[in-house]
């Protein structure tokens, strides 16, 4: 085998850090964004924000309130410390309003046992509670963990069963389901055979044959389901560690005098400048001057980016309220197939800069905040000379028909696909039509059906 030396050329693509970086920005939401400034603001010393007015700012620090600054840390002498504005306690009021579900039992063991040991037994069982609230861990586990007895680990898990949720600390649904109904004062007849025994047969909807099975009538079973139905079967998921996150538009679209303006939201959004002290750098040495120099570089970089995300938001926004003005003017109904790649050649732009664009934002309209995803919607069907369809229109149609559809009698997929066809003049399969109907979370005719 002969040994040899080639050269060979090629092109490759590679993407430097900061090219990265201006990637991300693009497809971050106002809020990631505005973690992302507050991250590099506390990383890069020559980037300043200006949260107020929009005029040039003097620095925050200049040398001689530097030196003031560090006299002042400086002294020995004991300084009083800040008094704390209303704003604090606002924010402390509003995060103790989401507790975790074992903070909440914690809080309700203090006022029901006295005994030492029960108190941990009862903490053992806490803990070992699922995110819904369930105990998924068998009593003679628990009994080895805290050294006790069988009939202790019952006694005192009956007690935790009474705490709010109510449900909370039960060992399956339908134990679940019967502490509701005990609670409630329900747990008898009809409402205490289903719990006990037709729990599988309620899910399947099985109403006449329970009916046939306890020799009642449907519509007794149907009253007593209604009133199981009104149980929580996860009484502990509506508890959770963080606090909930809301939703800020990254746009706004305004009809001001007949035309739809489109406005970025950078209401609370800080103004990056690069800090004066920055230009001083005569007064360094050559050290000091190139991390100066790299971290204003890095700077003016994540400037440039924030703004060339907002100009392309901008762009890409304004010709998706020029494809569906009739959705900013009627309502969601009139949404029309719309594609990345029409945006981005009339954008002049690639799609994949579309579609990051569009990823985790949402826009404010006059019919409520609308993820900007959902303006990209796809054809069901088309026929020639005909209206396009799409999905998010047809679902709109399945669900007015569900909705005013006799409950004795309701609808089969088959029967809603026949009235889009007659009444519609839409060729939707029975097959599509069930798989919309799932996806909007209603169940089939059978489970649909009232007596």
């Amino acid at each position: 085998m002969k040994q040899s030396l080639s050269l060979n050329l090629k092109q490759k693509l590679l993407m430097t850090p900061k090219l990265q970086q201006s990637i991300n920005i693009l497809q971050l939401s106002s809020y990631e964004l505005s973690e992302l400034i507050e991250k590099e603001y506390m990383e890069n010393p020559a980037l300043e924000m200006d949260s107020g007015s929009h005029e040039e700012l003097e620095p925050a620090y200049t040398f001689d309130k530097a030196m003031e600054l560090a006299e002042y840390l400086n002294k020995d002498d004991e300084r009083p410390e800040p008094a704390a504005a209303d704003d604090d306690y606002k924010v402390k009021e509003v995060s103790q309003r989401y507790q975790s579900l074992e903070e909440v039992l914690l809080e309700q063991l203090d006022f029901s046992f006295d005994d030492a040991k029960q108190i941990k037994i009862a903490k053992y069982i806490i803990g070992l509670l699922d995110q819904n609230g369930y105990l998924r861990v068998e009593l003679k586990e628990i009994a080895a963990l805290v050294n006790a007895d069988i009939g202790q680990i019952e006694e005192v898990l009956q007690k935790v069963q009474t705490f709010e949720p109510t449900g909370v600390a039960a060992r399956n649904l339908q134990e679940c389901l019967k502490i509701q109904a005990e609670k409630d004062d329900v747990y008898r007849d009809l409402v205490k055979i289903i719990i006990d025994r037709y729990l599988n047969q309620i899910a399947e909807g099985k109403i006449k044959e329970i009916a046939a099975a306890e020799e009642r009538e449907p519509f007794e079973v149907q009253k007593a389901v209604d009133i199981i139905r009104k149980f929580n079967p996860k009484p502990g998921s509506s508890y959770g560690k963080a606090s909930p996150e809301y939703i800020v538009p990254d746009v706004v679209v305004r009809d001001i005098n007949g035309k739809l303006e489109v406005i970025v939201n950078d209401s609370g959004m800080p103004r990056l400048h690069v800090n004066k002290l920055c230009s001083r750098q005569n007064l360094l040495d050559e050290d000091s001057r190139k991390y100066i120099e790299q971290h204003v570089n890095s700077a003016i970089w994540l400037i440039r980016s924030i703004e060339q995300r907002r100009l392309t938001l901008l762009k890409v926004v304004n010709e998706i309220v020029k494809q569906q003005e009739d959705v900013f003017r009627k309502g969601l109904a009139y949404m029309k197939p719309l594609l990345m790649k029409t945006v981005a050649e009339n954008v002049g732009v690639h799609e994949s800069t579309v579609s990051r664009t569009v990823a985790n934002k949402y826009m404010e309209m006059p019919y409520g905040i609308v993820a900007l995803k959902k303006f990209f919607a796809v054809n069901v069907s088309r026929k020639n000379g005909e209206e396009t369809l799409i999905a998010d229109k047809v679902k709109e149609i399945i669900r007015d028909f569900i909705e005013k559809e006799d409950k004795l009698k309701p609808l089969s997929d088959q029967q809603i696909s026949n009235m889009l066809q007659n009444d519609k003049n839409m060729k939707i399969s029975r097959r599509t039509v069930m798989k919309y109907r799932e996806q909007m979370g209603y169940p089939s005719s059978a489970k649909r059906k009232r007596y």
